[in-house]
């Protein structure tokens, strides 16, 4: 899947290339998240799981969140780069502990997140509250906070838990449009299509749906970062 770019590649190539790799996968991604939307929707013989689903998030709040996330964007994603020859050694097994912390904080950030956009907008799932809310997520939340945050974060681990290279990296300059940008763009590539469906759903159904993705896209998520590093971005 990954295509090896020359290290002189411009940012914006750079995340052009990405798009251009994850395009396909991508696809499968937001094939799924339309599927379930429709079969909530118009399949009545899953209206039952759906609404188990909904009574979990609904009790375990925040705590469901947390564990949701840190299974699906950290421990499964972990266990397939563990068990995967070409990138067992650069994921060695203490490393599950940042995986799953990481992403535990990202699923409740994420459910925090859906909650403050239902209360500014409400609740309601016609194409203009969709829109307006899927703009905030794509184009303020992600790009102002949710992007520059988990990259930096990512970049510290990548440099041994230390804070020094990701200090020296941001002192050399352009620091968002050499490292945010092309993610960005790779992202958007991604994540518009399926932030819809994620507010197409009631929201007890959101942070479910989102971890669904979440999977996936973590493996896409570390896929980016490490083809970043082969480029010498």
């Amino acid at each position: 899947m990954p295509v090896k770019h020359p290290p002189d590649e411009a940012p914006w190539q750079a995340g052009l290339h990405g798009a251009q790799a994850l395009f396909r996968p991508g696809l499968v991604l937001q094939a799924v998240a339309l599927g379930l939307v429709l079969a909530y929707y118009f399949l009545p013989a899953a209206r039952g799981f759906f609404e188990r689903l909904a009574a979990w998030r609904t009790e375990g709040g925040f705590v469901f969140s947390a564990l949701a996330g840190a299974l699906s964007g950290g421990v499964i994603p972990f266990l397939y780069l563990r068990l995967n020859p070409a990138t067992r050694a650069a994921n060695p097994w203490p490393l599950v502990l940042f995986f799953a912390g990481f992403w535990a904080w990202k699923g409740a950030e994420a459910d925090l997140w859906y909650r403050i956009m239902s209360a500014v907008f409400g609740d309601g799932t016609g194409v203009a509250t969709i829109a307006v809310k899927a703009v905030c997520d794509q184009f303020l939340w992600n790009p102002l906070y949710a992007a520059p945050v988990g990259i930096a974060i990512f970049a510290w681990k990548d440099a041994g838990f230390r804070w020094a290279p990701v200090r020296a990296d941001l002192r050399a300059g352009r620091w968002y449009y050499r490292r945010i940008f092309p993610v960005l763009l790779t992202q958007w590539t991604v994540w518009v299509p399926v932030v819809c469906c994620v507010y197409a759903l009631p929201p007890a159904l959101q942070v479910p749906l989102f971890n669904v993705v979440l999977c996936f896209w973590s493996l896409l998520f570390n896929h980016l970062m490490n083809r970043q590093r082969q480029a010498g971005l």
